[in-house]
């Protein structure tokens, strides 16, 4: 009978998942995270609701944009890569000549009432073009290709750094990175174009703002500047190490309470979640996110044509890309970069970025199923 009860619960549920295009797996995972991400948000802000709510309204807005991705057949994404590509080059490009400055950084374009960073939307567009541009070439591809796909790549990262936005540059070269990485890459090229990164180097280096350098310089030796460079760090991994194995239980951190935690409901809110829930809790959080990566990646895997594997890949990978960043930025291995926890850090318009991303995983998966495979 408990069976029978069961199967007759479970069927509607698939029903839906069926009729909206969805993977049930990682739709239902990212619906958890981000729920968890309201409780801790909540913990983290001090019981500021009002600010839960905010949050809660952006996640519905990026849930709707996953069902509308996921009603878009893949062939009709691929089609429009190109000339989404050249218009989100022309969005950096304004925001460069007339975009909003705030914090010393232009990284905004205001048209009334909606202001937005165009840097988050080429989060998706670059590997999109990237997956158009290395699907209709030889896999592994040829030298020759692979130079004008770092010539695509780069063009929008030096864009976004002139911003500047050093982080959102790390993510948006990662994602096309992970394109050309699935697209059959050499070892002898990978091996090269490491060797070129590291004799590149001191170039960078000179190429980057002071407070870039100082972030670098902070990461190796946070103790030097305690009370400024290093605050962040020091702080976060004082709270890290204070949850111990089971954590201090929510709403409990003593070093968010006390403020002792920056930004502790955006970039470093994972200290907030690792103090009250523990070295345990913080595994169970990693495993959650190694889970929905790896169910992108096999959705990735079973898809139909090179485009869509390729993308669905860099999808996947991209957001894995976030969470190493984020935990490695707040454990203090990492230089801090402002790049937040995926689903848990307050943000709008990364937070419907990310989900619009995986509106296109669940699209992929959707395709696959319409043809019978």
């Amino acid at each position: 009978m408990a069976h029978n009860v069961n199967s007759l619960t479970a069927r509607p549920i698939w029903l839906i998942y069926q009729f909206f295009k969805l993977d049930g797996l990682l739709f239902t995972a990212l619906v958890l995270l981000s729920l968890s991400g309201l409780m801790v948000l909540y913990s983290a802000s001090g019981g500021d609701i009002a600010l839960v709510q905010r949050q809660a309204l952006r996640l519905a807005v990026g849930f709707i944009g996953l069902l509308v991705m996921a009603q878009i057949p893949i062939d009709k994404l691929r089609a429009w890569s190109i000339v989404l590509y050249v218009v989100g080059l022309v969005l950096l490009f304004l925001v460069l000549v007339a975009g909003d400055s705030a914090k010393g950084a232009q990284r905004w374009l205001s048209f009334g009432v909606i202001r937005f960073q165009p840097s988050e939307v080429m989060k998706i567009w670059v590997p999109m073009m990237m997956a158009f541009y290395f699907s209709t070439r030889l896999i592994p591809p040829k030298l020759k290709d692979v130079v004008i796909g770092f010539v695509l790549l780069a063009t929008p990262a030096v864009l976004i750094l002139k911003q500047p936005d050093l982080g959102t540059a790390i993510l948006v070269t990662s994602s096309g990175l992970f394109v050309i990485f699935l697209a059959g890459l050499r070892t002898r090229v990978i091996m090269s174009l490491i060797a070129i990164g590291i004799a590149a180097a001191p170039i960078i280096w000179f190429k980057l703002h002071d407070y870039q350098r100082t972030r670098i310089l902070t990461l190796l030796n946070p103790e030097s500047d305690p009370l400024n460079a290093g605050y962040h760090i020091i702080q976060s991994k004082i709270a890290i190490g204070s949850g111990g194995i089971y954590g201090k239980g929510w709403l409990n951190g003593t070093q968010s309470r006390l403020d002792f935690i920056p930004e502790r409901s955006t970039d470093f809110i994972f200290s907030v979640f690792t103090e009250e829930f523990g070295f345990l809790g913080a595994v169970v959080l990693i495993l959650a996110y190694l889970f929905i990566v790896m169910r992108g990646l096999v959705i990735a895997a079973n898809a139909q044509s090179n485009y869509a594997k390729l993308l669905g890949g860099a999808i996947s990978l991209s957001f894995f890309s976030y969470v190493f960043v984020n935990i490695g930025m707040v454990t203090g291995l990492l230089p801090v970069v402002g790049v937040p926890l995926p689903l848990i850090s307050y943000g709008g318009t990364s937070m419907v970025t990310l989900l619009t991303m995986f509106g296109i995983l669940m699209s992929i998966h959707s395709h696959k199923k319409l043809l019978g495979n």
